[in-house]
């Protein structure tokens, strides 16, 4: 676990937490990122809802997990990318062509590699999930 990266905490508990079989998971602090982060694998069925539970603490989200990860976490460093290198990440990142998703941050927010490429747009390497 790393001390500073809250992103890289929530992504490693997701995939131990989902490997485990269990059903949801507690991801502490929330950050708008993560939450970014969140919908985009929500969109492409990797993770169920989240609930967002604030305390005094800087509040926490409660994530339900599908038991359809195989693995996830982020890229680090977090390197810009151009539109020509999304094949090359793809193939460095995911286990086959078609088979998860890199998720970008560009100038129109956090996107998925395919997303990317089709908006011809570049990004900074976020996180993967397959």
């Amino acid at each position: 676990m790393s001390i500073n990266d809250s992103l890289a905490n929530a992504m490693e508990k997701i995939t131990r937490f989902d490997g485990l079989g269990r059903k949801e998971v507690l991801i502490k602090p929330k950050s708008k990122m993560i939450m970014s982060v969140l919908n985009i694998l929500q969109e492409k069925g990797y993770v169920g809802s989240y609930e967002i539970i604030n305390d005094n603490k800087g509040g926490h989200l409660k994530l339900h997990l599908l038991k359809k990860i195989n693995n996830c976490g982020v890229i680090k460093p977090r390197y810009p990318v151009e539109l020509s290198e999304y094949e090359n990440i793809e193939k460095r990142y995911l286990p086959a062509k078609d088979f998860g998703v890199v998720i970008v941050s560009t100038p129109q927010g956090l996107l998925t590699h395919y997303e990317a490429i089709a908006k011809k747009t570049g990004g900074v390497l976020v996180a993967y999930c397959y």
